[in-house]
C-alpha cells in the first residue's frame, strides 16, 4: 500500500495530466506548457517538474494512459465476446469519448517528440487482440479501415455528407471478415 506522500504524487500527476488534457483539447498538443498548467493550479512552474520532469515527460505519460485505456477497453469486449465488427465499435465509442486522447496516439505527430519504445509494446497489446480476432492476414487491414473511418469522422470530413460512420464502419468489417471466408 502506498504511503500518504506516494499517494499525493499520484494525485498531482493526475490533476496535470487533467490540466493537460484540457489544454490539449483547446490548443493542441504542440502548445502544452507545463508552465501554464502550474499557473493554472497556482503553483510555481519549478514545482510540477517535481512531477514531470519536461514537457515529453507529460507527452509519454498522457500517451501511455491513452494506449492502456484502449487496450484495456479492446480486450475486455473482446473477453466479453464481441466479434470483429463489435470490436470495430468498441473502438470507434472510445474514439469518439474522447477524441483528443484519440488524435495524441492516432493523429499527427507531436513535433520534436520521440516517444520511449515501452509505448509501442502497450499498442501491441491491442493489435494482439485484433490478430486473435479476425486472424494474423486481416489484423492490418481491419486497424487501416477502423483507423481511416475514424480519422475522418474525428476531424469532420464527414459533415454535409449523406455518410453514417458507425454504418461505415461496420460495413468495412463485415467486408473484411466475410472476404476472409470466400
Amino acid at each position: 500500500m502506498a504511503g500518504p506522500r506516494e499517494r499525493y504524487r499520484a494525485q498531482v500527476r493526475e490533476e496535470v495530466k487533467q490540466h493537460a488534457w484540457l489544454q490539449i483539447a483547446e490548443a493542441g498538443v504542440s502548445a502544452l506548457s507545463l508552465n501554464a498548467i502550474a499557473k493554472q493550479m497556482g503553483v510555481s512552474g519549478p514545482a510540477l517538474y517535481r512531477y514531470f520532469a519536461n514537457r515529453d515527460d507529460l507527452v509519454t505519460a498522457l500517451i501511455r494512459d491513452a494506449y492502456r485505456s484502449l487496450a484495456d477497453t479492446v480486450s475486455s469486449a473482446y473477453d466479453g465476446g464481441a466479434d470483429a465488427v463489435a470490436l470495430a465499435q468498441v473502438i470507434r465509442n472510445w474514439a469518439l469519448a474522447d477524441p483528443q486522447r484519440y488524435l495524441l496516439i492516432y493523429g499527427t505527430p507531436v513535433p520534436g517528440y520521440h516517444p520511449p519504445d515501452d509505448t509501442r509494446a502497450i499498442s501491441d497489446e491491442i493489435m494482439a487482440v485484433l490478430v486473435e480476432a479476425v486472424g494474423p492476414d486481416r489484423a492490418v487491414s481491419f486497424w487501416t479501415r477502423v483507423h481511416g473511418v475514424l480519422s475522418l469522422e474525428v476531424a469532420g470530413h464527414f459533415a454535409g455528407m449523406d455518410v453514417d460512420p458507425s454504418r461505415l464502419v461496420e460495413s468495412e468489417i463485415s467486408e473484411l471478415v466475410s472476404s476472409d471466408r470466400s
